[in-house]
């Protein structure tokens, strides 16, 4: 008998080979799909995209909520050379539209939900397709079920891969569209290539499932799911996060492997011990995390109630550079891995001089083969990052002697006070475990001895109420873990700390206040 990971691998292959396959198990809509359905489906998506004059290259925009027709739309674009464009449905009409006309969109997908964001202009030439509710499709646009009548559910012609364009969380300024030259390749070959991908990380072939529980539009959710269906692994998409409801489709679909984030890890941990215990969490054996640093107490208590499945990958929308597995983790706590293959880590100096294990520097990556992504329409960003086909993303960390990567911070949120270095990510790692701290910010505000002083923003845990007393407490919670400069000076309370639907705390939009109130900027 062939062993599974002998098997041709792919979406496109496990269709052909095991066309009953489960490819989605549950979704928000209620929809269920074999792997043969999922792909007659992207046919027919490609086919008509194809008889509307589409040709290579051209990027289709699609705003979709969590569920399954983002993956019959991704999957449908990359068999005929487009780039697919997933844009934040979190985005205001005036994001949107900025978006669009910055990435020269030919085609707009959107579901009925958010049609009010997108106005057809007079002059607009894009084709406009609405998903969801067929009763609510103004001038300009036309439906799925119109888009796609009469094309047939097989192959199209001249099959060729295509690729994303990727806007960056825009958490430091405005949002940078990523693209990387296509190579036109045939799709099921690229899709059997792509399941290494999920291999690397334990995603076991035609075995499990995946829970789908983060925003589909991101690049790391996207990464995932794809590298689960491309081994075999059918999907479990649930729509808002719920933490109880996230462990009761663990268990119900004896799910495998995940990929989440971790302020999905801290909304679990605060479950109260009973609701957590009633789940059998056993299936589990991958779940990895990315997006934005995991605070190291968060992760322990992850691995001790979990046990050793959690995963850890760093990189950015530009491209990933390592993995940690969960004993190498636990060899080396707070560590990010080391690089995955194809890649290598460098730590270099402000001049590009690499520098020694054990000293921190920027965080540079670097393909092995050399090739380069760039912003699209900006050369001058593009060149910025780059230092010859090594690029950063504005990480500041170092190696050890092993070549493990520790992140310590962004090189823009780095507090400098009395000419020392603070990264906040270890001191909002610190503050995140104090039992009152449900959310934890901390940024440099202006200090007219030192430069900057040291603040963190808190928002509470429900039924906790901000006082005098309770900022006293954090702070001298701090001072126990952590030495007396690192800590802050102050605390402020926050309704709720403003971060992405992935994690990342929007720390522009927290310092530039206290930075504008003192008039200056950051």
């Amino acid at each position: 008998m062939q062993h599974p990971w002998d098997q041709r691998l792919g979406v496109w292959w496990i269709a052909e080979d095991h066309p009953d396959a489960p490819a989605i198990l549950e979704s928000p809509s209620g929809r269920t799909m074999t792997f043969a359905e999922l792909v007659a489906s992207a046919h027919r998506v490609a086919n008509s995209l194809r008889a509307h004059g589409l040709a290579e290259g051209d990027v289709v925009a699609y705003a979709l909520p969590n569920d399954v027709d983002a993956v019959i739309w991704q999957l449908a674009t990359t068999e005929i050379g487009l780039r697919y464009l997933t844009l934040n449905t979190a985005l205001s009409a005036d994001e949107f539209a900025a978006i669009l006309e910055h990435s020269g969109a030919t085609a707009l997908v959107t579901h009925a939900d958010y049609l009010e964001r997108f106005t057809p202009a007079a002059d607009d030439a894009r084709l406009r397709i609405v998903v969801g509710d067929d009763s609510r499709v103004p001038e300009g646009f036309i439906t799925e079920a119109d888009f796609v009548a009469d094309q047939p559910a097989t192959p199209p012609a001249d099959r060729r891969q295509g690729d994303a364009i990727r806007y960056s969380s825009g958490t430091t300024g405005k949002p940078k569209g990523i693209v990387r030259p296509l190579d036109g390749r045939d799709p099921s070959e690229a899709a059997h290539g792509l399941s290494i991908f999920g291999r690397a990380f334990d995603f076991r072939p035609l075995e499990g499932a995946h829970l789908v529980s983060t925003g589909m539009y991101h690049a790391g959710c996207q990464s995932f799911y794809l590298g689960a269906l491309n081994v075999g692994q059918p999907l479990v998409i649930l729509g808002r996060f719920d933490p109880e409801q996230t462990l009761a489709a663990i268990e119900r679909h004896g799910v495998t492997t995940a990929y989440m984030v971790p302020t999905q890890f801290v909304r679990m941990l605060k479950l109260p011990q009973d609701t957590r215990a009633k789940y059998d969490l056993s299936s589990l054996r991958s779940v990895v995390h990315s997006a934005a640093p995991c605070p190291l107490q968060v992760k322990k208590d992850m691995l001790a109630w979990w046990g050793p499945v959690i995963w850890e990958t760093y990189g950015g929308t530009e491209g990933a550079a390592t993995i940690a597995k969960p004993h190498r983790w636990l060899q080396k706590p707070g560590t990010v891995g080391r690089p995955v293959r194809g890649m290598r880590v460098h730590i270099l100096d402000s001049e590009g001089n690499p520098l020694p294990p054990n000293t921190i520097g920027d965080v540079y990556m670097e393909r092995t083969d050399g090739q380069r992504f760039e912003y699209r329409n900006d050369k001058e960003l593009t060149e910025s990052v780059h230092r010859g086909s090594a690029f950063t993303i504005g990480d500041v960390g170092y190696l050890d002697d092993d070549g493990y990567l520790f992140i310590c911070d962004r090189a823009k949120d780095m507090i400098i006070s009395g000419g020392v270095n603070i990264y906040p990510a270890e001191v909002e790692g610190v503050l995140s475990s104090h039992p009152a701290v449900a959310d934890v910010a901390v940024v440099g505000i202006p200090d007219p001895e030192w430069g900057e002083q040291v603040k963190a923003v808190v928002e509470l845990v429900d039924g906790t109420q901000p006082s005098a007393e309770l900022a006293a407490d954090i702070i001298a919670y701090s001072r126990k873990h952590l030495a007396g400069f690192k800590c802050p000076r102050s605390v402020d309370f926050a309704d709720a700390l403003p971060r992405t639907e992935t994690g990342k705390l929007l720390k522009r939009q927290i310092r530039d206040g206290f930075w504008a109130h003192a008039g200056r900027q950051v």
